[in-house]
């Protein structure tokens, strides 16, 4: 009769953790926030950065210019091979409208400064410490780009390296007419 209880009360305390394991799922899913998967087309999410002098960036200042917006990391081949390309375009465009924001992802201020005096990058360099920004944008792959009309719409999303001039026409794609 002992032995018929002890089985009795762990299959029940087995049942109850159970019970409360499915519980817990369902209420976190139910409750769990939708991320929006930005589209061609859609609203660019907006965002703040800091850039490695200080000041804040925030997406929707932009407003009325297109925006060239890189994600990118110090660690990576196609990041750093475009980068100088891309600086270059960004003297060509940035009087035309065309703002380039590169952001890079989750490094510490030292190793993007280095990073930046290497190449002589005179466009702003912002830091997703938290990835936020990132994870806003969907972002999986370095580097990842997204172009962002003067009305703050996506134009198009391109992940992977790009030539300089694929850069000057993606940078002519979101010009302000």
């Amino acid at each position: 009769m002992e032995k018929k209880q002890k089985r009795l009360v762990v299959r029940t305390i087995i049942l109850i953790v159970l019970a409360m394991a499915i519980g817990y799922t369902v209420y976190g899913t139910a409750t769990q926030k939708k991320v929006e998967l930005i589209a061609v087309g859609s609203e660019a999410p907006d965002f703040t950065l800091v850039d490695l002098n200080g000041e804040k960036h925030k997406l929707s200042d932009y407003k009325g210019q297109g925006v060239f917006l890189n994600f990118w990391g110090t660690w990576c081949p196609p990041c750093e091979k475009e980068m100088p390309a891309m600086n270059r375009q960004y003297q060509v465009f940035k009087d035309q409208g065309v703002q380039t924001l590169a952001v890079n992802i989750a490094q510490t201020d030292l190793e993007v400064q280095d990073f930046v005096d290497r190449y002589k990058l005179t466009f702003p360099v912002v830091i997703d410490k938290t990835k936020s920004v990132m994870t806003a944008y969907n972002v999986d792959n370095l580097p990842a780009t997204v172009l962002i009309d003067p009305d703050g719409k996506v134009v198009k999303i391109i992940t992977g390296e790009m030539t300089e001039g694929n850069i000057a026409s993606f940078m002519e794609l979101v010009k302000p007419q």
